[in-house]
């Protein structure tokens, strides 16, 4: 057996390909930006192809940039963008449409039809999520709607649904294997989180044929091998984890009690609950952390939808800067006096608000504003919303959190870090791999394979980049924080 994993890191706006070594180092990478699409007010799409011709390009682009061959990796580990759907032909592999994106907001009216009809207890009871279009099962209902004949074709069996994972497991095994992992099932409002299976309740309720769906196996599991013809030599596929739960393993946040959070696209954070399911009374989501030998570890979860994509918006959207590191000294130079806010609500409020119809807003603006303040407001507004969902997540669970694991690009920015501690007072420890997605789903391959023995010799090779600790009075942070819930509350349509 070689040390070596592949991680494939299909995300929200690029595909990456990354070899580790047996100590959890980078080899090489190689990454490829992921066009985004927006159809209609609110939609969101990928194109299929782009993302497959990607995941092989940025594959052989690593090992040629490590002078490794296929036969030199013991296993591929598969992190996703999740809730992203695709439904494709059995025979083909061809995708009915474009790739239906997490933040896509299509199938809102889905949604309030089926809250109206009182429906949603019933789902969060058995998955753990809210009626909300960021799952799954409403936009496979609307592909199989509204693409010509697909009910039809799904109906005889001939059509397959998967996130990311899934569809890339697909091409890549050459249509050999149609697998997922728990964690990625969880998010698709069909899948049974305490007995662990398909629902036949909730796909009859959302009108999905079951032969549509994938197995489901452990994150660490046999995935089956990726087809010869691709990259010169069969590769084990070893693991599969949604890209936030990915990154929960490779924070090392494996005992229940511990938080991270990742700052990329959006921002997720998720504290680990054990083997226990906790009901959220804060409107968050309670999802598999992970799902090893057979035994189940859960998580209490609340998205931000846009946190790294607002500062996107300022770089291509209003052009105000023309690289996302500006934002930092730009923020330094905003006047501290004034209060400006973003409430980047582009694509709606995820949670604790939950309102899809929800549309950003700048507010609190004098003549005087200028692109500092604009900057500092769209920073600030990454470390409010992280505020709102962590204040109810120590609700839920009970706790009083004292640190916090971050990952992601975002976490390079000091600004944005000086500011989340000194609001959440409390202590922001970056990792020192800033890859912890990658390099968690890296390791739940070695697992598979046996570079590692278990998941608690694991734990011990996380460390902090830094620490970072509050810095704020008492009445400031309130003030500040009172601020960001009146600007929210001037946007929300419910």
């Amino acid at each position: 057996m070689t040390p070596y994993t592949l991680s494939i890191d299909q995300g929200t706006t690029s595909t990456r390909a990354i070899i580790f070594d047996a100590q959890g180092r980078i080899i090489n990478s190689a990454q490829r930006p992921l066009k985004q699409l927006y159809p209609a007010d609110g939609w969101v799409e990928h194109d299929p192809e782009e993302i497959w011709q990607a995941c092989i390009e940025v594959v052989q682009q690593a090992l040629k940039n490590a002078s490794l061959q296929a036969g030199d990796i013991s296993a591929i580990g598969i992190a996703n963008q999740r809730e992203t759907t695709i439904v494709w032909h059995r025979k083909t592999g061809k995708a009915l449409h474009n790739a239906i994106v997490w933040q896509d907001r299509r199938t809102t009216s889905h949604c309030e039809e089926l809250k109206t009809a009182g429906h949603e207890p019933l789902i969060q009871d058995k998955t753990g999520l809210l009626l909300d279009p960021y799952f799954s099962a409403t936009k496979i209902a609307w592909i199989l709607d509204h693409c010509d004949g697909a009910r039809t074709l799904a109906e005889r069996g001939e059509l397959a649904f998967g996130t990311i994972d899934s569809f890339l497991l697909w091409r890549l095994s050459k249509g050999k294997s149609h697998k997922t992992d728990a964690t990625n099932a969880s998010r698709t409002s069909l899948f049974n989180i305490h007995h662990q299976q398909w629902d036949d309740e909730l796909l009859a309720l959302f009108n999905i044929p079951k032969s549509l769906l994938p197995s489901v196996e452990d994150c660490a599991a046999d995935f089956g091998h990726s087809d010869a013809a691709l990259f010169g030599t069969p590769i084990a596929i070893a693991a599969m984890a949604g890209d936030q739960q990915a990154a929960l393993i490779g924070q090392a946040c494996t005992q229940a009690g511990m938080m991270k959070a990742t700052y990329g696209t959006g921002c997720f954070i998720m504290l680990n609950t054990g083997p226990r399911v906790l009901h959220s009374t804060q409107r968050l989501l309670s999802t598999v952390a992970y799902r090893l030998n057979g035994e189940t570890s859960y998580a209490l979860e609340g998205s931000i939808f846009m946190a790294g994509a607002a500062v996107q918006w300022l770089r291509d959207g209003l052009s105000i800067i023309d690289k996302a590191e500006q934002t930092e000294a730009l923020a330094r130079q905003a006047n501290p006096a004034h209060r400006v806010y973003m409430v980047p609500a582009f694509t709606g409020l995820g949670a604790p608000y939950w309102d899809p119809a929800a549309r950003g807003a700048l507010l609190g603006l004098t003549r005087d504003s200028g692109v500092e303040e604009i900057a500092a407001a769209t920073l600030q507004a990454v470390a409010y919303q992280s505020k709102d969902l962590i204040d109810a997540m120590q609700q839920d669970a009970d706790i009083s959190v004292q640190s916090l694991r971050v990952d992601g690009a975002m976490v390079t920015n000091q600004y944005l870090m000086q500011f989340s501690s000194d609001l959440l007072n409390i202590s922001i420890q970056p990792s020192a791999m800033h890859e912890a997605t990658a390099v968690g789903v890296a390791y739940l391959a070695g697992l598979q394979v046996g570079i590692y023995d278990s998941l608690a010799s694991l734990a011990t090779r996380w460390r902090s980049q830094q620490t970072i600790e509050p810095n704020m009075s008492v009445a400031l942070r309130q003030q500040l924080y009172t601020g960001w819930l009146e600007a929210v509350g001037r946007i929300r349509t419910h």
